[in-house]
């Protein structure tokens, strides 16, 4: 299964989806959470997607370290991201500029599409909305959509999810090719048109 992106906006599915596919697994499973219970909400939150879970994964926090988290994980374990969402915040909050937070980005996912086990990592998509008012929260809009492409060019697959429903995602340039040429995603030696 190697390295899968879910991305997709709040409670549209992508942690429901990850236990989902995690429990279907033979092997154990890793849950590496990075939010932080800094208020009644948060904790609420965490516990409830604890609930959700069996209650025999290990669950590692990684508020910042996700590279270590992921290098440490059991080779046979798969292993659920969740997320990188807050892991960004988390980040910048700590006083990271916008090129550690990338190079830490692409070293994570590096990283975890390098693990033989699966990983599914959760990110929200937050750049199809108003352009925010504030620096900080375009910085931030901006800089997880980079680290969100990092994590799709290092994934074999991601996904959209919408309303509990996923869209696959393609690499740009391949659907680009495909829509010029229909005959270029053909399989070599099939008859066009079929």
């Amino acid at each position: 299964m190697g390295l899968t992106l879910l991305l997709g906006g709040a409670r549209s599915g992508k942690s429901a989806l990850a236990v989902r596919a995690a429990g279907a697994w033979a092997g154990p499973v890793e849950v590496v959470v990075t939010a932080e219970p800094r208020d009644e909400e948060m904790a609420a939150r965490i516990e409830r997607h604890r609930a959700g879970r069996p209650g025999h994964w290990r669950t590692v926090e990684a508020t910042r370290e996700l590279e270590a988290a992921l290098r440490d994980a059991a080779e046979d374990a798969f292993v659920i991201v969740d997320c990188l969402t807050l892991w960004v915040s988390n980040l910048i909050e700590h006083g990271l500029d916008d090129a550690e937070v990338a190079r830490r980005a692409r070293a994570a996912a590096a990283v975890a599409a390098a693990r033989a086990a699966p990983t599914l990592a959760v990110s929200n998509e937050v750049g199809s909305g108003i352009v925010p008012a504030g620096a900080l929260a375009r910085r931030y809009r901006d800089l997880l959509g980079e680290v969100n492409a990092a994590w799709a060019a290092a994934a074999e697959r991601s996904l959209l999810l919408v309303a509990g429903r996923a869209l696959p995602l393609q690499d740009p340039v391949a659907a680009l090719v495909a829509a010029a040429d229909p005959g270029a995603a053909r399989e070599p030696g099939a008859p066009a048109g079929g």
